[in-house]
């Protein structure tokens, strides 16, 4: 008997697509439920009910027809899913009341049609499931419990259970009736002499995802987590529990995941109750949210306590009021008060214990940057807070996007201490002695000779900048135009051009302000010299001032240190742009020069800032050299080392880290992105940190990348198992860097 039920509801289901352990990993809609029902008092059976149902999508495969022996013809006048379940608590309340009972609980062979077929159909159909389908028994863990030497669980099935109790197999008749009445039988044999069994291992799901904190102490089973790939950018975590819908996610098990500049990068670590869990979860691998499919893999306990963890008392807080929506703002004015903020969402978005209910992001020196979060109460305060997006406060638009509790504590992490997971392993900052008159990075100065382009189309090279600024091109310095790339080498829609004099930079300013390039107007600021140094070098320039980058200025202690000689490494470097270097320039130098230290652009993804890379203009030329300038020789040097074979050239000395095992790759599609990396590699634990795009002089994909993996054996296997595969139908090759 079971401890808070009379009645069991033998349940059974198919669907129009892979049915038994195959059943709801293809997404295909229920057509048949059928049910009989099991006094438990008095050991008696009701009648089997059967009803079929009417998907929207009229389409059987090969295998359901074989399995179930229905077709198409069987469906077209059948009710679909929400009448059809209505039917089923009508007619199952009726009979347990007239067998004078309270209550039921439904008995499966598996989870697979409550969690995988069930849960999730209805979710995505907006159907409000009856109570009786969130608590069930699975007649596996019943009969394992009962008689614990039949064998485990995962390998029970009908006939073996039978076999072992000593029933005969139920022949002959439908599929379903077979598998109804065997379910049947087995539970009227257990509940006999001499087994006397008492249902007790009663499964629940979840009515809804709940929201809280994760501290970085806290143990976490790898064998609970999973990374899901490809959601929109805009999914909340409640979005993601409802795509996981039917599987239980442990409290506050959902991180999403953020790229450098702490947007949102289409990734989620999500952590379940326990490892059964996280195995359904796997079956859900291109299973669909909206349009898009999501891709969903095995992950790490540390890969969810980097995300989701956090350590900081304010934080939680912050976070440990109970069942609050959580609402990112992003754009705030850095001189924003808390009272600013509360007028701007108003009184008919009260935010929870008002100023308290604010918790604003700032750097470790105390600066704002830009970022708040807020608690509302409820859903219907959040969605009026939402309805605020990209309004104004002062003379800044403000973005508003829900959040999480992992996102609170992932952007914290980010700001208030180093990264979470840096892109490359911690380097040293190399210096690099700079000639005196350098031709890429000008000595700073206040003359306002520059002017920044800012909403460039992504698309755009030197070339569509010339054109964009038509009859003033004449008026550039040489090497005077500068893109700006962002953390991962692609450009950011800003640009830097050095004019001959602070007027041509006004009359460019004036003239050009709100032109358009590529159907996008495009804003042009004058600026000065200094400025520009500054924000090339990893700071901010914006209405609120200038912000320079944190590691602007090296250790004095380097000054002591002799000057290595520079060489470039060939990866970064590649031969084409070599083959012809420009002469140096016969400027003598001095012991008593002061050098310029400026990290290499790889170094700056590991301080978590912006890097860039210096373009020359007018014109283009493969003649010309490097993103920094390097002393009289150096350049030699590199074509030198350049023009040796591949092998040699590896084996040069190198800035760039080697921790693990360096793979290059080479021949890839000019179009590549860090995600197609990964899936070429999947299976080889490697992070979106791991890979390095290196990119030519126009801000396009140079064919080649370097991947990090974290073992020489791993990087061995890899090379050896992949070369010959083709990366999106193009043939690639691969070889060792170390």
């Amino acid at each position: 008997m079971a401890s808070h039920s009379d009645t069991l509801v033998v349940f059974f289901g198919a669907t129009a697509g892979a049915n038994g352990g195959k059943l709801g990993s293809d997404e295909r809609e229920i057509i048949l439920l059928v049910w009989q029902i099991v006094d438990l008092r008095e050991k008696k059976v009701g009648k089997l009910h059967e009803c079929f149902v009417k998907p929207d999508t009229l389409e059987l495969t090969d295998q359901c027809k074989e399995e179930t022996g229905l077709t198409v013809e069987d469906l077209i006048k059948a009710e679909p899913l929400d009448k059809v379940l209505l039917q089923f608590q009508q007619a199952v309340s009726s009979e347990v009341k007239c067998l004078g009972r309270n209550s039921y609980t439904l008995l499966v062979n598996s989870p697979l049609i409550i969690r995988q077929a069930l849960h999730p159909e209805a979710s995505k159909k907006n159907i409000v499931l009856p109570e009786c389908f969130f608590s069930f028994v699975d007649i596996r863990k019943e009969f394992h419990k009962c008689c614990p030497n039949a064998g485990p669980v995962q390998k029970l099935s009908l006939a073996s259970m039978l076999e072992y109790v000593g029933l005969p197999a139920v022949s002959g008749q439908m599929m379903w009736v077979r598998e109804l009445r065997s379910m049947v039988q087995l539970t009227l044999s257990i509940l006999a002499e001499p087994y006397n069994h008492i249902f007790s291992c009663f499964e629940s799901v979840n009515y809804k995802f709940d929201s809280g904190t994760c501290s970085k102490t806290e143990p976490v089973d790898s064998e609970t987590v999973i990374r899901a790939r490809g959601l929109p950018w805009q999914s909340s975590d409640q979005d993601i529990a409802r795509f996981f819908k039917g599987l239980n996610i442990a409290k506050g098990g959902v991180a999403l995941c953020l790229n450098a500049q702490g947007r949102r990068n289409g990734e989620a670590l999500v952590r379940f109750i326990n490892s059964e869990h996280r195995d359904l979860a796997l079956e859900r691998h291109k299973h669909h949210m909206g349009s898009r499919y999501i891709e969903v893999y095995k992950a790490t306990g540390e890969e969810f306590l980097k995300i989701a963890g956090g350590t900081s008392n304010e934080v939680a807080q912050f976070l440990s009021k109970e069942n609050q929506v959580i609402i990112r703002m992003r754009g705030l004015p850095f001189t924003a008060t808390p009272q600013e903020v509360l007028s701007f969402l108003g009184p008919e978005t009260p935010v929870t214990d008002g100023a308290e209910g604010l918790l604003f992001v700032k750097y470790p020196d105390g600066r704002p940057t830009g970022d708040a979060f807020v608690l509302f109460s409820c859903e219907e305060y959040a969605q009026n807070a939402l309805k605020k997006h990209k309004q104004i406060l002062g003379k800044r638009y403000i973005e508003l996007f829900r959040s999480t509790a992992a996102e609170v504590q992932q952007v914290l992490n980010r700001y208030m201490s180093t990264p979470l997971i840096s892109t490359l392993p911690p380097s040293p900052i190399v210096p690099v002695p700079v000639l005196t008159t350098p031709p890429f990075l000008p000595a700073a100065s206040s003359s306002r000779d520059c002017v920044r382009l800012r909403g460039l189309p992504y698309t755009a090279g030197i070339e569509d900048i010339l054109e964009f600024m038509g009859e003033h091109t004449v008026d550039i310095k040489p090497h005077g135009v500068h893109m700006v790339l962002n953390q991962q080498g692609r450009p950011s829609g800003d640009a830097f051009i050095q004019m001959k004099s602070p007027d041509k930079a006004f009359l460019v300013a004036q003239k050009c302000h709100k032109k358009t390039m590529k159907d996008r107007y495009v804003e042009v600021f004058q600026c000065s010299t200094e400025e520009m140094s500054i924000v090339l070098m990893g700071g901010t320039l914006n209405r609120s001032g200038l912000s320079p980058p944190p590691c602007l200025s090296p250790p004095t202690a380097y000054a002591a240190f002799p000057t290595p000689p520079a060489i470039l490494p060939e990866a970064l470097y590649q031969p084409p742009l070599l083959a012809a270097p420009r002469p140096p320039q016969t400027t003598v130098h001095s012991h008593a020069h002061p050098l310029a230290y400026y990290p290499q652009p790889h170094l700056f993804m590991n301080m978590n800032m912006n890097y860039t890379a210096y373009y020359p203009s007018p014109p283009v030329s493969p003649s010309t050299v490097g993103y920094f300038a390097a002393p009289p020789g150096a350049v030699a040097a590199a074509a030198a080392v350049a023009a040796q074979p591949h092998h040699a050239a590896a084996s040069a000395p190198s800035v760039l880290p080697q921790p693990g095992a360096l793979v290059r790759m080479q021949g890839l599609p000019y179009n590549t992105g860090v995600k197609d990396i990964l899936s070429f590699f999947q299976g080889y634990q490697l992070q979106p940190d791991a890979v390095l795009i290196l990119y030519n002089f126009s801000g396009q994909c140079s064919g080649e990348a370097l991947i990090t993996f974290p073992t020489e054996e791993m990087a061995r296997r890899a090379v050896a198992e992949r070369s010959n595969h083709p990366f999106y139908g193009q043939q690639i090759q691969l070889g060792f860097c170390n």
